[in-house]
């Protein structure tokens, strides 16, 4: 009896220590920073009031409550081009994944929250605060594990944001995708201008497997430069003629939607 006990003890540890090592081994980077974890939401809302009362929620109660439990910076935006507009885009990072899946429970217990955020938070059935929500959430990529913020953003200065996913047609082909980003497309959206925002595989979300990435553009008409100027570098032809890129399309869609910030978003 005490030897099955050691040897079930025995098992156990080994088990919790392999654990342990593949949790480490998701959320370290090579520069050694953490990499986060996003949650990206998105409130779809009709004309008119349901605009107006989720925008004051997330401003004055949720933004708020969400940087005291270590959220920060919140962004926040509209969508300007893409389907089903109005749309209100959320991006919530967080270094602990237990900060950001454990978020809603611990907004109930925050009272300043609910005072702020009671006529969202109450509005009745025949007028809802909203229609639908939605959310991804996302691990940043190894090469890119944190969250970068737009030059602009401290000034308010003017920025527009593309957030685009790219959805492959099995395990094998995103992963050979992910690589493309760590073996020089990080490197060659930086030489095109490009501010480079977050980078992010989908741990769990609609149309998987897929990546998301946002990168910045002081507006729509620098967007178009800087796209012709990647498309063009000899560094990006090379790398996407490479064989192991190229033996088969690796991304079968893309959704790509072009964002405005609003005036309260932190990014």
């Amino acid at each position: 009896m005490d030897r099955r006990r050691f040897v079930a003890s025995t098992l156990a540890a080994s088990a919790l220590a392999m654990t342990n090592t593949a949790d480490n081994a998701q959320t370290a980077s090579s520069s050694g920073k953490p990499r986060q974890y996003y949650e990206l939401r998105k409130y779809l809302l009709t004309n008119g009031q349901q605009t107006q009362l989720t925008e004051k929620y997330v401003s004055s109660a949720l933004i708020p409550a969400l940087n005291r439990l270590g959220i920060s910076p919140v962004g926040v935006f509209n969508l300007y081009l893409g389907p089903e507009t109005p749309t209100l885009y959320l991006l919530l990072p967080a270094n602990s994944l237990d900060t950001l899946v454990s978020s809603h429970l611990r907004l109930r217990e925050d009272q300043e929250f609910l005072s702020a955020a009671e006529p969202f938070w109450n509005a009745p059935a025949t007028s809802p605060a909203f229609t639908r929500v939605e959310s991804d959430l996302m691990i940043a990529f190894e090469g890119w594990p944190q969250l970068v913020v737009p030059p602009p953003t401290a000034q308010k200065g003017p920025r527009v944001f593309q957030l685009r996913s790219y959805e492959s047609p099995s395990d094998r082909d995103h992963v050979r995708k992910v690589r493309m980003f760590h073996e020089g497309e990080f490197e060659i959206f930086q030489k095109a201008g490009f501010w480079n925002v977050f980078f992010s595989d989908a741990l769990i979300g609609s149309r998987l497997p897929k990546l998301t990435y946002m990168v910045s553009f002081s507006d729509l008409k620098q967007l178009d430069e800087l796209w012709a100027a990647f498309g063009s570098n000899p560094d990006w032809k090379k790398l996407s003629a490479r064989p192991e890129f190229s033996f088969e399309p690796i991304v079968s869609n893309i959704t790509n939607l072009i964002l405005k910030p609003t005036q309260y978003s932190q990014i």
